[in-house]
């Protein structure tokens, strides 16, 4: 990036004042306050889907391989300023570096993933049922996407949206997360100097007091015909119904509640070392996240040891910026205050702490595990959303497969198992949009993302990423 970080909205090519003023940002970390951004009002939302709807006229018509050109220099822009896009990003999300440069990488494969997939958005040639007919089918880009993306990964979620739509020929309203604004404008100067046209891309930050109008104005616009939204559930069905009088084309991924079953077959030590990444990553703030551990009765004792014994080697805790550090803050009071109550009502209910357990200081909760946890404890119900692993004892394969599936959330489930029988038999049963059998870490650009029951709606990735931004138009010819 040829500047320093912008704080300015990016509406229609230029980088402009929000009509509420500015709001501040803060590193969880230490609560220093980063900088002042600009707070968007309904009339900016209009402003930049305008802009989009202007853009959309000449962006739509440039060719595949014109679009594959631009994704590509965001991708290398991306990856040339992955550095100072991982400092900033650590600054006001306050995961560790090493993990915030890796997202960086991540955002940057969905632009060359989707370069070469917009290139192949085949249509087909029909067989006719009558000799004086041809018919056939063309992919054509629905029009302005508008895109909401979360602070857990606030460059990754957006890398996911924005190659996607451009390269299906859309342009873009990006509404980021409030406590993550600076990593998006970071992201929109990458994709000024890349070329991306002005108006095909817009960046539109607000304070959480204007969350819900500026949401709420990209929901009841009609020009607007495509919303991508990466959030809680309880959001997500208030876009649903909001999007409703528009019927716009939807996309959700909403919360997880993911099962981590460890069953007697298992490499326990494979298994502890899965549960740490499935776990423990960005401070267990991830909608992946593994929320409730199952461990089979035979293996429950040998597993506590192990994983407990491997948070107090490779867990340190302090700020994403120091050296070796892997673990850090909550992004917020208010979710720190969420999570404190839970583990509170859980461990008043009668789960045994082994390890953390308390507040440390400021936003920092420690790496905490739970056992004796029952089915009526908070952390068994709730998505925990932080750095709290939760063990859960179990005999049976079925018995385990109905826990697993005891909850209206389907986005992720892990299991870690020798057999290779049940492993296609609990795959292929847990109710889930994605499964890791034996492997914790299952998101990467080549494959479809996305959950079922009330984790949401489409796939985001994969050669089905661009199925939410596109529509299939059929054509029939008399000859």
């Amino acid at each position: 990036m040829s500047q320093a970080t912008p704080t300015l909205a990016y509406i229609s090519g230029s980088w402009r004042a929000g009509g509420g003023g500015t709001f501040p940002v803060y590193d969880p970390a230490n609560g220093a306050e980063i900088a002042r951004v600009a707070d968007c009002t309904p009339e900016d939302v209009a402003a930049a889907v305008d802009a989009a709807s202007e853009a959309f006229k000449t962006w739509r018509l440039t060719s595949p391989k014109e679009r594959a050109a631009i994704l590509l220099r965001i991708r290398d822009g991306l990856n040339n300023n992955k550095d100072a896009i991982a400092t900033i990003l650590t600054r006001e999300n306050g995961k560790p570096k090493g993990e915030a440069a890796g997202e960086v990488g991540f955002a940057a494969s969905f632009f060359e993933w989707f370069a070469e997939e917009g290139r192949r958005q085949y249509g087909e040639t029909i067989p006719s049922p009558a000799p004086s007919k041809r018919l056939v089918t063309v992919r054509q880009p629905v029009g302005v996407a508008a895109l909401i993306t979360p602070w857990n990964f606030p460059i990754g979620m957006i890398g996911r949206k924005v190659a996607a739509a451009l390269a299906a020929g859309c342009t873009c309203v990006l509404k980021p997360a409030e406590d993550t604004p600076l990593t998006a404008l970071a992201f929109a100067k990458v994709c000024e100097e890349a070329g991306v046209p002005a108006g095909a891309l817009n960046v539109l930050p607000c304070s959480r007091s204007r969350v819900q109008s500026v949401g709420a104005a990209l929901c009841d616009s009609p020009k607007v015909q495509a919303l991508s939204f990466t959030g809680s559930t309880a959001v997500g069905r208030w876009i649903y119904q909001r999007c409703g009088t528009t019927i716009k084309k939807l996309s959700l991924e909403l919360g997880g509640d993911a099962p981590f079953i460890v069953f007697p077959s298992a490499d326990v030590g494979k298994a502890v070392k899965g549960a740490l990444a499935a776990k423990f990553r960005n401070a267990g703030q991830t909608c992946v996240a593994a929320n409730r551990i199952f461990v089979h009765e035979s293996v429950h004792d040998e597993f506590v040891k192990q994983i407990a014994e491997a948070m107090d080697a490779e867990l340190k805790s302090g700020h994403g910026l120091e050296n070796g550090v892997n673990h850090g803050p909550v992004i917020n009071q208010r979710q720190f205050d969420r999570l404190v109550k839970m583990i509170d009502e859980s461990i008043a209910a009668g789960a045994k702490v082994v390890r953390g357990g308390k507040p440390g200081g400021g936003l920092f909760y420690p790496p905490t595990l739970l056992t004796g946890i029952t089915l009526d404890m908070p952390v068994a119900k709730e998505e925990i959303f932080g750095p709290v692993a939760a063990i859960l004892k179990f005999r049976e394969e079925e018995e385990v497969v109905r826990l697993a599936n005891g909850t209206a959330m389907g986005l992720a489930g892990y299991f870690y198992t020798g057999d290779v029988g049940q492993a296609w038999r609990v795959a292929e049963a847990l109710e889930v949009g994605m499964v890791g059998v034996n492997e914790p870490m299952v998101s990467t650009c080549e494959a479809p993302f996305g959950g079922v029951k009330q984790s949401g709606l489409g796939k985001e990735g994969s050669l089905h990423g661009l199925d939410d931004y596109s529509h299939i138009k059929y054509i029939c010819f008399g000859v």
